[in-house]
């Protein structure tokens, strides 16, 4: 792959405009289970876009990525979720509340969660592509922890990683079923989300129409009607039964739609977000990623002025606390190019840390090889059971170590009295053996099993064959008299100064069934 910081510059444009473009066209049509017939804008927009949370919560993690840095996690984002993400629509709202009860991600995204196999991830997943193009294994762990927040280990989740990676990996592959085949291998391959995205795929190899692929994928993926609204269905629809299915669980057909939109747009950009609208669903998400795809693939002059004209290059927000950013917003980027050139400033950053070989000049090539990359170098791999071992709780991030906590099945409830498991996952991430010694600090009354302390032998990736130290506890609670607990497992590297400090919640669980 050789790509310039011109060519850079033009495909990230384009993927801000492609998704300002989707989104406001896509809009007026949202959620209505339907074929419709669109060509382009149907309203009159006066030289500016429609508000859009695909696009302004990655405003949000523009902001987060300048001030805190290019190593946040999902703690750091949650944090940022908690102070400006004003809605308490679906996921996003159920996520929130949770986040201030005390649960990190993604626990948050997961605990009460009716949505989190819901389509609020996936529409934000560009950012991390643009400030990692080409590493499409670091934008999947970017996407990740974002998307943890309000979709936990759903298929939210599957669907931002899924694109991320792909769109990521379009920096350097122009094929589109070879993108399409990067993104899903960093997917789990028996999610609904890979099985719509292969069942889009199936229709276009064997010359179905679009719509006949449409149909194909809400046949067997589709979610429930908006809210269960049977208005939201079209007697069409209807008659195919589509008016029915499992409420939140949308992720997997709208991506499937996504697949659709891409395949069957040939490369043309009015085709590719005209397709994502026409086939209903979430639709200005859909066509809005639909959108930013197409730019990062083919640049900002691949996108007609006719689709620019009308609404302009300025971005209107729609679920952000303005107040707190600046003067009323004035720390967000205005504007699609004022957004491309911080995105860049920001990629700038991963790439010394994450592709220190590149030369950072005028003539910047953002490529690491000299040779043209094989499709088959950015499939994730081993990497994809590393990548997903983690989403049973949160990871925490140390200069030498990564430390896991997964609640199972079990969740984040206790109950007075009642034993309950967690397993505590080491993984070594540098070059060197350790000895380290565990202590628990429990609230009053509790117990735990095997012990409260412990030493353990951590060795180095090389040395391990790259598995982790795994330990299963038991607690057994005392009796619970506040809404949260919290325990804490301090870690001490023998002869060495290092000390890790690992949080873990429990929810008061009392009156749960089960």
């Amino acid at each position: 792959m050789s790509l310039s910081l011109q060519d850079y510059r033009s495909r990230v444009l384009g993927c801000w405009l492609g998704k300002n473009i989707g989104g406001t066209l896509g809009a007026p049509f949202e959620w209505r289970r339907q074929v419709n017939d669109v060509s382009f804008y149907t309203q009159d927009l006066r030289g500016e876009p429609l508000p859009n949370d695909d696009l302004d919560i990655q405003l949000l993690w523009l902001v987060a990525l300048e001030e805190r840095g290019i190593g946040l996690n999902a703690a750091t984002l949650a944090d940022y979720w908690c102070l400006y993400v004003t809605p308490h629509w679906s996921e996003y709202g159920t996520a929130k509340v949770q986040m201030r009860a005390g649960l990190p991600p993604p626990l948050c995204g997961d605990t009460g969660n009716e949505f989190r196999d819901s389509c609020g991830a996936f529409i934000r997943s560009e950012i991390w592509a643009c400030i990692a193009p080409g590493l499409p294994k670091l934008a999947a762990q970017y996407a990740l922890a974002d998307a943890s927040l309000d979709h936990g280990g759903g298929e939210g989740s599957f669907a931002a990683v899924f694109c991320a990676a792909l769109e990521s990996a379009a920096f350097a592959v122009a094929d589109l079923p070879a993108l399409l085949e990067i993104g899903l291998s960093y997917i789990p391959e028996g999610c609904g989300t890979a099985g719509a995205i292969r069942c889009a795929m199936a229709s276009h190899a064997a010359g179905r129409s679009w719509q006949e692929a449409r149909d194909a994928v809400l046949q067997d993926f589709r979610g429930g009607t908006f809210f269960g609204h049977l208005s939201h269905t079209s007697e069409a629809d209807r008659k195919k039964g589509f008016h029915e299915g499992k409420r939140g669980w949308d992720a997997p057909s709208n991506l499937g739609l996504l697949a659709v939109a891409l395949l069957y747009g040939e490369g043309d950009f009015a085709r590719t977000v005209c397709v994502a609208v026409n086939c209903g669903e979430d639709t200005d998400c859909t066509a809005a990623t639909a959108g930013s795809i197409f730019g990062i693939l083919h640049g900002a002059a691949a996108i007609p002025d006719a689709w620019v004209k009308p609404i302009g290059r300025t971005i209107k927000t729609a679920c952000l606390n303005l107040g707190e950013l600046g003067y009323f917003g004035n720390q967000l980027p205005q504007n699609v190019d004022a957004l491309t050139v911080r995105t860049e400033q920001v990629m700038r950053q991963v790439m010394l840390r994450h592709a220190p070989n590149l030369e950072p000049v005028a003539e910047f090539a953002v490529a690491p090889a000299v040779a043209p990359v094989s499709p088959e170098s950015l499939h994730a791999g081993a990497f994809r059971d590393e990548l997903w071992a983690s989403s049973g709780g949160p990871v925490f991030t140390f200069d030498f170590f990564k430390i896991g906590v997964d609640y199972g099945h079990a969740g984040v409830f206790v109950r007075d009295g009642q034993p309950r498991p967690l397993r505590v996952w080491i993984r070594n991430t540098y070059k060197v053996q350790a000895v380290l010694h565990l202590t628990w600090h429990l609230p009053e009354g509790w117990s735990a099993a095997p012990a409260r302390t412990g030493t353990v032998l951590s060795l180095p990736g090389h040395l391990c064959g790259g598995r982790p130290v795994e330990l299963e506890f038991v607690f057994t609670p005392a009796a619970l008299n506040r809404p949260l607990a919290r325990l804490i497992l301090e870690i001490v590297c023998d002869s060495r100064p290092t000390v890790m400090l690992v949080p873990v919640v429990f929810r008061n669980g009392n009156f749960q069934p089960g």
